[in-house]
C-alpha cells in the first residue's frame, strides 16, 4: 500500500471511530433520557407507546390524569386530565452525559390539551402531579437531604395545543370556576433551566381565544428571566369577545354585556423589579343590557355615559401606563390596572371620578394575579 493510501486509510478509520463514538454517546443519552422520562411522569400518567430512536424519544398517547377530590373542595381539579398529547418528541443533548442533572436539546408537543387552574387565592397551578408532587428519595444514607435533579431544556415547542384556563377566583355561569379557552396555540420558549429558572428565555406565542360569538387572537413576544422577573414582553389581543370577560367586567348588580369586542396592546418592561407597561385598550360595538335603567353602571361608570360615547364614535379608546415595584408587598397589578382604567374611562367620558376607581376595582380583578 502506498503512503498516500495509508494516510487515507488511517483518516477513514479515525472518522469511523469518531462517528461510532458519537453514535454510542447519543444512544446512551437516549437510554438515560428514556429512564428519566418514565420516572418524571409520575403514577397518574399513561402512555400508548414509547419509541426510542436515533433522533430522540417519541411518546404517543400521553395522558396525565388529574387528582379528583370531593366535589366543591380545594383539591378537586376542574378537568379530567391535567394534560393529554397525541405526540411528544424529546431530543437529548449529548452534554447530558457529562453534566449533572438532565439536559434536553428540545421538547416538541403536538395535538395537546392542557388545563390550568387559578385558585381562589390567586395561585396559578400547572401540571401539579408533575411539578408539585414530592418524589420519594432513593434508599441510602443522606438521601433525604438531596434535591430533585435539575433539568435544562434548550427549547420547548408547542403546536396545535388547546389550553383551558379555569379561574376559581370568579364564578362561571354554572357556579364553578370561570373558563377561558385558548385554541390552536403555538409557542416557542427557551432555554429553560429548572427548577432555578435563572436563564433569559425567549417567548413567542400565538393563540385563538374562544368566545360565544367570535374568536379573538392573542400574541405574546419577548424575553423573560423568571427567577428575577426581568422581562421585555409585547402583548396584543385583537377582536376578543367581551362576553368572555363578563365575570371580570361586571359587578353582580350591573347590566350584562350582550356583545362587543376588546382590543388590547401592552409593552411591558421589568428591570430590577420595577414595572413599566404603557398600553392601549379599545372597546368596539359594545351593547349593554338594560339592568339598572338610567342609574345603571358598566364597570362602575354610569351606563348612560358609556352608551352616549358609543353612540358618537362606536368605540372607546383608552391609553394607560402601569408602573410600580413588583417587590413592594403593597403592589397589586389588579388594583393598579383598575385605577388606570378608571381614570382613562372617566376622562374619556367626561364623568366624575367619584366612586369610579372603587367600582372598576372589580373589573380586572383576577385577570393578572397580584
Amino acid at each position: 500500500m502506498t503512503p498516500k493510501k495509508q494516510r487515507w486509510s488511517v483518516a477513514l478509520t479515525v472518522i469511523a471511530i469518531v462517528l461510532a463514538a458519537a453514535g454510542l454517546a447519543f444512544h446512551l443519552a437516549l437510554q438515560r433520557l428514556h429512564s428519566g422520562i418514565e420516572a418524571a411522569l409520575g403514577p397518574r400518567a399513561t402512555l400508548q407507546s414509547v419509541t426510542l430512536g436515533w433522533t430522540g424519544v417519541e411518546l404517543r398517547g400521553l395522558r396525565v390524569r388529574a387528582a379528583q377530590g370531593a366535589a366543591n373542595t380545594a383539591g378537586r381539579w376542574p378537568a379530567a386530565d391535567e394534560l393529554s398529547a397525541e405526540r411528544v418528541r424529546v431530543v437529548p443533548a449529548l452534554s447530558s452525559l457529562w453534566h449533572s442533572g438532565w439536559r434536553v436539546a428540545s421538547i416538541s408537543v403536538e395535538g395537546a390539551s392542557l388545563s390550568l387552574l387559578r385558585t381562589r387565592e390567586g395561585k396559578l397551578r400547572v401540571l401539579p402531579s408533575l411539578l408539585e408532587a414530592e418524589r420519594p428519595a432513593p434508599p441510602g444514607p443522606g438521601t433525604a437531604a438531596k434535591h430533585a435533579p435539575s433539568l435544562h431544556i434548550g427549547e420547548l415547542r408547542l403546536r396545535d395545543v388547546v389550553v383551558d384556563f379555569y379561574d376559581a377566583s370568579v364564578a362561571g355561569t354554572r357556579g364553578g370556576p370561570h373558563r377561558i379557552r385558548l385554541d390552536a396555540l403555538r409557542a416557542d420558549v427557551g432555554p429553560l433551566a429548572l427548577p432555578t429558572l435563572d436563564e433569559r428565555a425567549a417567548v413567542s406565542l400565538q393563540a385563538s381565544v374562544a368566545g360565544p360569538q367570535r374568536p379573538g387572537t392573542l400574541t405574546l413576544q419577548g424575553h423573560v428571566r423568571p427567577a428575577t422577573r426581568d422581562a421585555e414582553l409585547a402583548l396584543k389581543i385583537k377582536g376578543l369577545d367581551v362576553v368572555t370577560l363578563q365575570p371580570y367586567l361586571l359587578r353582580a348588580n350591573e347590566a350584562n354585556v350582550k356583545r362587543g369586542t376588546l382590543d388590547l396592546a401592552v409593552d411591558a418592561s421589568v428591570k430590577g423589579q420595577r414595572l413599566n407597561a404603557p398600553g392601549r385598550l379599545t372597546l368596539t360595538d359594545l351593547e349593554l343590557g338594560s339592568s339598572g335603567g338610567v342609574l345603571g353602571t358598566f364597570a362602575g361608570v354610569p351606563r348612560q355615559a358609556v352608551l352616549a360615547a358609543l353612540g358618537r364614535d362606536g368605540r372607546i379608546e383608552l391609553a394607560f401606563t402601569l408602573e410600580g415595584r413588583l417587590d413592594d408587598p403593597k403592589f397589586s397589578l389588579n388594583e393598579l390596572f383598575a385605577a388606570r382604567f378608571a381614570v382613562g374611562l372617566a376622562e374619556k367620558l367626561g364623568v366624575s371620578l367619584g366612586g369610579v376607581v372603587e367600582g372598576v376595582g372589580s373589573v380586572i380583578k383576577g385577570l393578572f394575579g397580584r
